[in-house]
């Protein structure tokens, strides 16, 4: 009789809860994310409430805009799956042995379907806003690199082509990104008391845009453009979504999804080569009068 009354394990209990976290906190990163370069590209110009040109303000729109889409999509997911968020995240920890292998797949599939659909969610809330811009600029949407810049990221003019430079802007962005999720996690070393990791974690991606948002607009997360770049093909941008060419770029769609991966390991490496392995060694307590006694 008691085995008749014992429930069986629901697919929320594993690995298939754990998929509808990523996948709902993607979204969300995705969907503010994404809607704060709307709001800096087309929304503000297109609504008569800004008369100026794209400038720093714009920029400080979009760098918290998805610093805050991170601590919420972090803060929505976290409980259950980690909220890892970014396939290059669940790669990091993977590599680390922090994670299952098996989990890698599902967890990256997940993320990218939250992201495409956050992408066309932002596309049917603002289609009026981007209309109007490119009817403004005369410009057909598969020309305008300004709106495709709501959805995915390409590469600043001065690299001319070149794809070394904003794949080494993926990599070390991406490292910086993930060295510090590390820190901050860590709890045997100074991790942020009373909840505050998912804040932190944004205020890094907020930085991070600051820092180096303008070369290839920081991508970080392959799901993150790639879901969106995949829409934008769907619905008309052409060849500047897939391959990803314009007038100083081709073929770029592949930068952001291996320059990440490839930074998110470096990152993890480099953490614990230098900080994890070494607070993993330590038997005893820091020295009195450290940081964060």
């Amino acid at each position: 009789m008691a085995e008749q009354n014992q429930r069986r394990p629901g697919y929320r209990q594993g690995l298939g809860g754990e998929m509808l976290a990523e996948f709902l906190g993607t979204f969300v990163l995705i969907l503010l994310g994404c809607a704060s370069v709307a709001v800096a590209v087309a929304g503000l110009p297109g609504s008569g409430r800004q008369e100026v040109a794209f400038g720093p303000a714009n920029w400080l729109i979009i760098a918290f805009g998805w610093g805050f889409a991170v601590v919420f999509g972090v803060y929505v997911a976290g409980g259950v799956s980690g909220a890892h968020i970014n396939p290059a995240v669940t790669l990091a920890f993977a590599v680390r042995r922090a994670f299952p292998w098996v989990k890698v797949v599902p967890y990256w599939i997940a993320q990218l379907v939250g992201a495409f659909l956050a992408a066309a969610l932002v596309y049917s809330v603002y289609s009026w806003a981007i209309d109007a811009f490119n009817t403004k600029a005369g410009v057909a949407r598969d020309q305008s690199l300004d709106t495709f810049a709501i959805f995915a990221t390409f590469p600043a003019k001065y690299f001319d082509g070149s794809w070394w430079g904003p794949l080494l802007d993926q990599v070390v962005g991406t490292g910086v990104l993930v060295m510090l999720i590390f820190a901050l996690i860590d709890n045997r070393n100074t991790a942020p008391a009373a909840n505050l990791g998912p804040f932190l974690i944004g205020m890094v991606v907020t930085t991070i845009g600051l820092t180096f948002g303008p070369n290839a607009g920081y991508a970080i997360n392959p799901a993150r453009d790639f879901g969106p770049r995949l829409w934008t093909f769907f619905t008309g941008w052409g060849d500047i979504a897939l391959p990803g060419s314009y007038q100083w770029f081709s073929a770029y769609f592949w930068i952001p999804i291996v320059g990440p991966l490839v930074g998110a390991v470096i990152g993890a490496v480099v953490y614990d080569l230098f900080i994890g392995h070494v607070v993993a060694a330590r038997v005893s307590g820091p020295e009195p009068g450290r940081v964060g006694d």
